[in-house]
C-alpha cells in the first residue's frame, strides 16, 4: 500500500485544459455530447488581408466567417494598442466532443500563429 500511495504521490497531478473545463461545464449545463450545436471560434487579426487569407482557408471546412473591429475595452491591451484590430468570428455546427474540440483548439492556435494573430478560444 505505501508502494502503491507513494507512486501515486510522485505521478504527475493531471490538469485540465482550458477545452476540458469549457466541455465539462457545457455538459454539466445540458448539451449532449452527441449533438451538433453551433460552436464558434475567435481569432484577432492584424488586418483585411489576413482575414481574407484566413477566411479561405476556413469556408471550404463548413465554417461561416465574419469579420469585426475589435472592442478594446473587451479584450485589453493587443486590442488597444491597435497590433490586432480585427475579430474573424468562426461558426460551425459540431459535437462537444473533447477530443475534437481539443483538436480545432490547436488548429485555430497553429493558424493565428502563422498570421501573426492570437487565437481567443471557442463558445457554444
Amino acid at each position: 500500500m505505501r508502494l502503491y500511495f507513494a507512486l501515486r504521490k510522485a505521478r504527475p497531478a493531471h490538469e485540465e485544459s482550458w477545452d476540458e473545463k469549457m466541455v465539462e461545464r457545457l455538459r454539466s449545463q445540458g448539451y449532449v455530447p452527441f449533438n451538433q450545436y453551433p460552436i464558434d471560434f475567435f481569432l484577432a487579426l492584424p488586418d483585411e488581408a489576413t482575414c481574407s487569407a484566413v477566411r479561405t482557408r476556413l469556408e471550404p471546412d463548413g465554417f461561416s466567417v465574419d469579420v469585426r473591429p475589435m472592442a478594446a475595452q473587451l479584450f485589453g491591451e493587443s486590442a488597444s494598442d491597435g497590433s490586432l484590430p480585427l475579430s474573424l468570428h468562426a461558426t460551425k455546427s459540431m459535437r462537444l466532443i473533447l477530443v475534437d474540440m481539443v483538436e480545432q483548439s490547436r488548429r485555430f492556435s497553429a493558424l493565428a500563429a502563422e498570421f501573426n494573430g492570437r487565437y481567443d478560444g471557442w463558445a457554444a
